[in-house]
Order: C-alpha cells, then sequence, then structure tokens
C-alpha cells in the first residue's frame, strides 16, 4: 500500500512516499480504508524525535484519520465492515490503509463528510477538554483564546460561543482575526500590533476575563495572567512558541487564578502509561456530544488548506510558516466521502 515514510529521524522535509505491506487488524483493532488525515504540527516534533512519544524508523506518522473499515479483528463486535469512522492513532496515519484500536475509534454520523469528521477528535476534542472539562466555562462568561485562527484555537471560539459565552479571540494578522470572527469571536485583538491586555481590559470594562485557552505559551501566557479577572482559570493547551513560560506565583495568589494544565494526548494514552481504555467512555461522550453539534450546525469544522498525501511536505510548510487558518487535512481517497453505512 501506498504511505508516507519516515525513514531516519530529522527534517520533515525528508519524508518520503513508498509502498508498505498491507496491515493486519490485531486484537481489539480494525482497519481503517483512509479518505482524509490530519496535518499537525506535532508531526514535525515526531519526525524529528523531540516529542515527548517517541517513534522508531522506519515508520509511518500520521495520528488522525477518517474512512471506511475494512477490516475487523474477530474479537471486535462494536464495530463492523463498511462503518465509517475517525480514529486517533498513534502513528501509521499517512497511509491508504491504518490499523487503529477500538478505544479510540469513532462513528460518524451519516450526515457528516469525512473531511469534516476528521478536524473533530483532535482540534475539537482538545479544545473541549481545556474549555468544558477542565475551566467549565459557563453561559455568561468571557473567554479568551489565543491562536484563534489554528485548528485547536478556532475549534475553542466555536464551542466558547456555543456554551453561550462572550469570545474574544486574538491572532496574529487581520486575516486571522477576520476568520476568528466569522468561527464566533464577538471581539478580535491582533496582538502582533502591541499586545492585548490593554484592549482585553478595554474591552471587559476593566474586569477583565473569567476563562483563557492559551495553546501558545511564553510571553502570551504571562500577559494573559495580567488579562485576567478575579478566580479565572487559566488552561495551559501548549507551548506554540516554542518557549515555555516561568509562571509568576503572585499574581496566582493576589487574583485567586487557577492554572489548569491540559495534555490531551493522557487521554487517548499517549501518556507515561496508557490509559486509552479507561479514560475511553470518557472520550467517547464527548466525540459524540461534538459530531451531534457539528451535524446541527452549532460548529464548523474548517478545513484552510488541503493537499494530497504525495505533496505531504508542502503540507507541512504551509503549516510550519503559519499560514494556515483552520485545518490542514491530506486527502487519501476523497471517494470514500460519497460512502455511507
Amino acid at each position: 500500500m501506498r504511505a508516507v515514510v519516515c525513514e531516519a529521524l530529522g527534517s520533515y522535509r525528508d519524508l518520503v512516499i513508498g509502498e508498505r505491506p498491507m496491515p493486519t487488524p490485531g486484537p481489539g483493532q480494525v482497519r481503517i480504508r483512509a479518505a482524509y488525515a490530519s496535518v499537525s504540527f506535532a508531526i514535525t516534533l515526531m519526525v524529528g524525535g523531540s516529542y515527548q512519544r517517541k517513534s522508531t524508523p522506519p515508520f509511518v506518522p500520521g495520528s488522525e484519520v477518517a474512512g471506511v473499515i475494512d477490516a475487523v479483528a474477530d474479537d471486535v463486535d462494536e464495530f463492523a465492515v463498511g462503518e465509517r469512522v475517525v480514529a486517533i492513532v498513534r502513528e501509521g496515519g499517512y497511509a491508504d490503509h491504518v490499523i487503529a484500536d477500538t478505544a479510540t475509534i469513532y462513528k460518524v454520523p451519516a450526515a457528516l463528510a469525512l473531511d469534516d469528521a476528521v478536524n473533530v477528535p483532535l482540534s475539537y476534542g482538545t479544545a473541549y477538554a481545556g474549555v468544558i472539562t477542565r475551566a467549565a466555562l459557563q453561559v455568561g462568561e468571557t473567554l479568551l483564546v489565543h491562536g484563534a485562527a489554528g485548528a485547536i484555537g478556532m475549534a475553542a471560539v466555536q464551542i466558547g460561543a456555543m456554551t453561550g459565552a462572550t469570545v474574544i479571540a486574538t491572532a496574529s494578522t487581520d486575516a486571522k482575526c477576520d476568520a476568528a470572527r466569522e468561527a464566533g469571536a464577538a471581539h478580535t485583538v491582533n496582538y502582533a500590533q502591541g499586545g492585548f491586555r490593554d484592549e482585553v481590559k478595554r474591552l471587559t470594562g476593566g474586569r477583565g476575563v473569567d476563562v483563557v485557552f492559551d495553546p501558545v505559551g511564553g510571553d502570551v501566557l504571562n500577559e494573559s495572567l495580567r488579562a485576567a479577572a478575579v478566580e479565572a482559570r487559566i488552561v495551559v493547551a501548549g507551548f506554540a512558541s516554542g518557549t515555555i513560560p516561568q509562571v509568576p506565583a503572585n499574581i496566582l495568589l493576589v487574583k485567586n487564578i487557577s492554572l489548569l494544565g491540559l495534555n490531551f494526548s493522557e487521554y487517548f494514552g499517549w501518556g507515561v502509561h496508557d490509559r486509552s481504555v479507561e479514560f475511553a467512555p470518557r472520550l467517547k461522550q464527548s466525540m459524540a456530544t461534538l459530531f451531534e453539534a457539528v451535524a446541527a450546525g452549532q460548529l464548523r469544522p474548517t478545513i484552510g488548506h488541503r493537499r494530497p498525501l504525495e505533496e505531504i511536505v508542502a503540507a507541512l510548510d504551509h503549516l510550519v510558516a503559519r499560514r494556515a487558518i483552520g485545518k490542514v487535512v491530506l486527502a487519501i481517497d476523497e471517494t470514500l466521502d460519497e460512502v455511507r453505512a
């Protein structure tokens, strides 16, 4: 079968298209004929050997795939051949056929296109876990979302708006601010023009925001502490800036701020210990909620850039250059979007 192969750890630009043996599902697994796979910055770290979860070359990268099941193990009765699904996988997602464990496979509603579905588990799952599960955002509160034009940030904007919060979104360009506004942000701030704290304070009448969703880190987190209201909750969801900040604990104390970490990968088995089976019921319930909201039009997955499998390097270039608005997706077999189980 056709696949993207990492032959040695290093630059993602060295990824190649090669032929790999057709995989066979083992106990508790299915095989998915892939329609789409998502592209994320984490792939560059995995290929470079600097991600917290290590892979040994040669391997096929790719962690999120949507398609149609074409084989199941004898012990699997939760899924059947022909069903449309999306899955989170440890690796192997950039291929014509992908093996996935049943703990991290989610059925796709018939009304939902597979290219929309591939946007949901990692991006919307991360945003939902941060904004709803960890920070418990409430109707009428104010949510500040950083990196709001990226796949996860845009998902957080939409989830916040769906919840009934007032969303303030920050981004690095006017075009990205426009995209965040279209996603449901009530206000946007181009932080490249001089930070965001003063504007956030002005927009909230000097009070500050109730919840911050921060996948950026660095100076953004420190400025967020100063833009937060008393008893605010700040979710640290990543360090896209490349800098891990040192938090001034005195501000946490003075303003009674709760600083919440979010490692979403812990829930699907990429932590120190694989706890995917333990967390599977919780994740499957969250995914069902998200798919229902997408099918109802309350959430609107955005694909900002689409490339064929063979153009994986160009897709990653687009992402690394921070040109992406919404999700970057690899099209593997788009004809599968015509299938309805």
